[in-house]
Formats: structure tokens, sequence, C-alpha cells
């Protein structure tokens, strides 16, 4: 089959027809920061504690989220000076590997990676609104729940009207151009941050409790309420263990493997500035540096933030904290139950900053495929303010479909399609960023001469042990959680045949023409 892309030159410097270069590093560092911080890191510490089952055990899986994250982002800046342009990612794998690995990913960020994230944001962002006007219920239904089969429903709550309700607002302002998508991601992104500063700051001075530090480091690795952790198919059972984060060194790794899907996740979306490399004033420079400040910041965030959950809470209060929401909990120790206000308030302020950054950056992704002829055609065009208009709106719509799509429970409930989503597709992120990160040695073999601004710190070592952390990880979670990985990797492989039917009919084209 033809290849349908065009190489990209090997001085790609140049600004790309009709896009604003209006995004400094300033405004990259943000949007990095935003996109990351989410509602994750209020609520993730309950799961990990349950998993690792100690103090040492929460404190030392974001360690080893922090030292992935900031090594991939590290790596990736080779990659990002090389090839400035909207797509990022994407690019990055179709010129390192082949068109057909830019659309799997791609096609997986579009289905759910990047629009999944976004709709649970959204509905955190309702959730924590409801707080402040009960009225924002789940539960208050517009259109009660249409089951849709024996697994799925569709609904049509107060909680999910306010939802889409923000995708539409967020959407809405981003296709007016850059420089107010930017505006509105440096407010909402500092805002968050001295939010997150607060509460570090109240979990470590202010709030200390003895009765916690005691327990928690006089016991720091002692593993308490560890949860039985059991292989994810039937067939695997004869073959590896149910294990707890007690069961020896093959405990302990299997349970930090496991631990690291709510902690990676909090961290993710690190890569996003790639995608607005278009977008960036000095691209060779300020997008591989807009990576490094963003996820050292952010890292560093996230370990002080769960110390001062450490100092404020007993390791069995953060694992069973009402809704997991630790940082609430946290305040609420502190502060009564103005803590619980003062929180959402945090959470409301954050989810929106963080979704503004993601509905940005994402809609770049589809832009740059639909230039190659592997996306809609329409969002291949910017807008009169030199923005991917049609890609942002049609990125809006999957979004508020996700919201409105429900999963039906045994017990006769409903759940979140993009949440069981968003799980099947952990392990295909991580094997995405590792087979990016092999891109670096890849390109170096393919292109030795090329243009390289900035060179991926460590190189060979620091990129080669993330390949083999990645898939580390991964490994655990086929044998640990061997359903929701493999749904996973069919998720991916389903765009397969997506990408090569679309290619015969390019091809047919081509002979008809």
């Amino acid at each position: 089959m033809a290849d349908t892309t065009h190489p990209l030159p090997q001085s790609p410097a140049k600004n790309e027809p009709g896009f604003v270069r209006a995004i400094g590093l300033f405004d990259g560092t943000m949007i990095v920061v935003g996109s990351m911080i989410g509602s994750g890191i209020f609520i993730v510490a309950a799961d990990i504690t349950k998993q690792t089952g100690s103090p040492g055990g929460l404190l030392l899986t974001w360690i080893l989220t922090g030292v992935l994250t900031i090594a991939a982002a590290l790596s990736y800046g080779e990659l990002a000076a090389m090839f400035p342009h909207a797509g990022g990612q994407y690019i990055y794998l179709r010129e390192a590997f082949s068109p057909l690995w830019g659309f799997l990913y791609g096609w997986t960020l579009f289905l759910v990676i990047q629009t999944g994230t976004i709709a649970a944001v959204a509905i955190g962002f309702a959730r924590f609104l409801g707080v402040l006007f009960p009225a924002i219920s789940p539960e208050a239904w517009i259109i009660h729940p249409i089951n849709l089969g024996s697994k799925y429903a569709i609904s049509l709550s107060a909680q999910q009207v306010v939802a889409a309700l923000m995708i539409v607002l967020i959407t809405f302002l981003n296709t007016l151009g850059i420089r107010l998508g930017k505006l509105i991601q440096n407010v909402f992104t500092s805002a968050k941050t001295i939010g997150l500063i607060g509460l570090i700051f109240v979990g470590i001075f202010l709030g200390r409790n003895h009765a916690a530090i005691a327990d928690n480091f006089s016991h720091f690795w002692t593993i308490r309420g560890a949860q039985p952790i059991e292989p994810g198919a039937n067939f695997l059972r004869s073959l590896v263990p149910t294990v707890t984060a007690a069961s020896g060194f093959f405990g302990l790794i299997v349970a930090l493997g496991v631990a690291q899907v709510g902690s990676l996740f909090s961290s993710d979306a690190w890569n996003n500035i790639g995608f607005t490399a278009a977008e960036v004033k000095n691209p060779k420079r300020d997008v591989a540096l807009s990576m490094a400040f963003g996820t050292i910041i952010v890292i560093t965030l996230y370990c002080l933030a769960n110390l001062a959950y450490l100092l404020v809470l007993p390791l069995a209060q953060i694992q069973n904290a009402p809704d997991s929401r630790v940082a609430t909990a946290a305040l609420s120790a502190v502060f009564g139950q103005a803590g619980a206000i003062i929180m959402a308030v945090a959470i409301i302020i954050s989810t929106f900053g963080c979704n503004n950054g993601l509905i940005l950056a994402g809609s770049r992704v589809s832009y740059a495929m639909a230039k190659d002829g592997l996306f809609f055609q329409s969002t291949g065009k910017l807008n009169s303010r030199g923005v991917p208009g049609t890609a942002l709106v049609l990125q809006g719509i999957w979004v508020v479909i996700l919201i409105l799509l429900r999963t039906r429970t045994s017990a006769g409930g409903y759940g979140n399609l993009y949440n069981d989503l968003l799980n099947y597709v952990v392990a295909a992120v991580l094997i995405f960023y590792a087979l990016t990160i092999a891109g670096i040695f890849v390109l170096r073999a393919k292109r030795p001469d090329a243009e390289r601004p900035y060179k991926a710190f460590g190189y060979p070592i620091l990129p080669a042990l993330y390949i083999v952390a990645a898939l580390g990880i991964v490994l655990v979670l086929v044998l640990y959680q061997t359903q929701t990985a493999g749904w996973g990797v069919g998720i991916v492989l389903a765009g397969i045949p997506v990408y090569w039917l679309r290619s015969l009919w390019l091809a047919k084209t081509e002979r008809t023409n």
C-alpha cells in the first residue's frame, strides 16, 4: 500500500499556514500543568493505599510515577524539537514507524484516551458543583435511563446536563482563537496551582495530626488493610498467584504496578503541549522545556500533597475516605464542614482548567490526521481565528455522547461508560508511550543527520529504562487486570481494519481519477 503521508522537512521551524504562534514558554508550561492536574490527585490515594497497604507504599507509588513521567518527558523533548507540528505524538509515531502506528494512536486518543478523560473530568466538575448546589444530582433525572440491551443505557440527569454544558462552553471559547484559549488556561492553572499549594501548606503546617503522624510514620512500611490482588482471568490462576502487598517482593511489585493505574493517569496529559506545537512561538526549544518544567512542577506538588495527607489522616482514614475523597477528608479534619466546601471549590476550578487544556490540545491531533487523509476532511481545516474549529466541535460532540452513555451494574444501578473505557486503555497508553520513546532509537538510526535542537536526556540509558519499566507495568496489568487490558488492546486493534479500509478507498479514488 502506498504511503498516504508526506515526510516532514528536516528543519521544521516554519509556520504552518493559518496557525497563530502565540504560545510562549510560560503558556506551554501552564498547558502541561493545567492538563495534568484534574481531580485524580484529590481522590486516588484511597485506592493506592488499599493496594500498597502502607504509608511508604503510597509515597513510593508517587515517586515511581514521578520518575517515569519525568523520564518520559525528558525523552519526548527530542521528538518534540525535531517535529514541532500540530499533532505531537501522532506525528512522532508516524515518522518513526509508519502512518498505521500514528493512526492507531490518534484513533485511540479520539475514541477514548482524550475524550474519555474529558468526559470524566466534566462529570467530576458537575459532581463537586453539586456539593455547592445539591440540585445538580446524578439522580435528578430529566430523562430516566433508557436501557440499550443488558449492559448499557442512556440517560440525562442534572449532573450530566451541567457536564455537557461545560464541554459546550469550553469548546466554544476555544473556537475563538488560541489567545483566548491560552488566557483561560493561564488563569485557571495559576488558580488551581495556588489552591493545591494551599492544601499542601494546610496539611504540612496547620493540620498536623500527632496521632496520624505516629500511626503513619512509626509504621511507615507496615502493611495494613491491603486488598488481595487476583489474577485477571481464570486460566491464569494456575500460573500466577493471588497476592497482597505483604506477599514478599513479588507481591509488592504487583501491588506497585497495579497502583500505577491511578497515579499515572493522574499524571497523564503532560504530552499535550506537543499537540499544539504549531502554535508555539519557539517550538524547537519551548515544547521540550514546557514538558520538562510542567512535569517537574506537578510531580513535586503531587508528592507533597500525599505527604500532607499522611500528616493529617491515619492510614485507615485514607483507605476508607468517603467516596475516596481523601483531600476533602483532610481539609474536613482541619476545618470541619467548611473543609468540604473549600475542597469542592478547589476541584471545580481545577477540573475546569484541566478540561480547557485537554479540549484545546486534543483537537490538534484530529487536525493532523485529517491533513494526512486519515480523519474527516473537514477537521483538517482552520477557522477564521486560526484554530481547527470543526475538529473542536466534533471532539465535543463525541465527549457529550460519552457523558450520556451509561453502563448497567449487577446491582441494578448505572455507571459511567467512560470509566470502563479509561480502565480498558491503561495498558494501551503505556504501550504507546514506550513505542514513542523507542522511536527515538529508530529515528537516530533512520535519520542520523536530522537536526536535533534538543537531545534526549540520559540517552540511551534513561529512555531504555523507561521502556522496560513501562512494559513491566503492562505485563503486571495483563496478568492481574486481564479483562481491562485485553479490551484496551482490542480498541487499538479495531483501528487496523478502519485504517486499511480507508487506505483501500483512497487507492480506489486515485485510480478512478
